[in-house]
């Protein structure tokens, strides 16, 4: 069972599907986050310096370069998720690329946010064009997807943008199919090597066919 009850509970509401299964994480995958989060940033005097791969401890104020702490920086992401409808758009094709899967395949968006935000992440993915089921989780992604998956056998294919959650996925469902995928590429230069059996794609139009070929469909 998924480590986050909540997120079991979203599951259990889902139709029983038996096609291939893909999950998809949202941000920064089929829709952009640090680009828009930057502006965001811009737009109230502070700005965003990656360094390392990671928010918290990145985030400054312009006119004095003092750092934010760690409950001001999640302040921030909180806020920017209750505002992600007036900054954030889908990465270049992935709407027609998903749509193209979804004839074949069960899709589903699986996103790590506070479930508070899922009632208006929903609403802004259905107005970009990705109304396939959404699930919110505040725990692993490895769980939720060995739940996902359920008891009979599929191929299974997840794409994500934080290798720790391919990690996770790989961890719980040995047999998945792992994909790499960031709205800006040259930000891989931040991580360290990705782990064996773990593809790195640069866009939907490379991701997409190999995606299908590793779901047979």
């Amino acid at each position: 069972m998924s480590e986050d009850p909540e997120t079991a509970r979203q599951i259990a509401e889902l139709s029983l599907d038996t096609r291939p299964l893909l999950v998809l994480d949202v941000d920064d995958v089929l829709i952009e986050f640090v680009r828009p989060f930057t502006l965001y940033l811009n737009a109230q005097g502070l700005e965003l310096s990656l360094k390392t791969f990671r928010l918290h401890g990145n985030i400054s104020i312009r006119k004095t370069g003092e750092a934010l702490d760690r409950e001001q920086v999640s302040a921030l992401i909180n806020a920017f998720f209750t505002a992600q409808s007036e900054w954030q758009s889908p990465l270049d094709g992935a709407v027609e690329a998903i749509a193209g899967m979804a004839k074949n395949a069960e899709i589903v968006m699986l996103t790590a946010m506070p479930h508070r935000h899922r009632a208006s992440r929903r609403a802004h993915l259905d107005r970009l064009g990705f109304p396939y089921p959404l699930l919110t989780t505040e725990t692993a992604k490895g769980p939720a997807i060995r739940e996902l998956r359920g008891a009979t056998p599929r191929p299974v294919a997840f794409v994500d943008d934080i290798p720790h959650n391919l990690v996770s996925v790989r961890a719980a469902v040995s047999e998945a199919h792992l994909f790499h995928l960031m709205a800006m590429p040259s930000m891989r230069s931040l991580l360290p090597p990705l782990p064996e059996n773990i593809e790195a794609v640069d866009d939907w139009r490379e991701a997409a066919p190999k995606i299908a070929a590793a779901l047979d469909i």
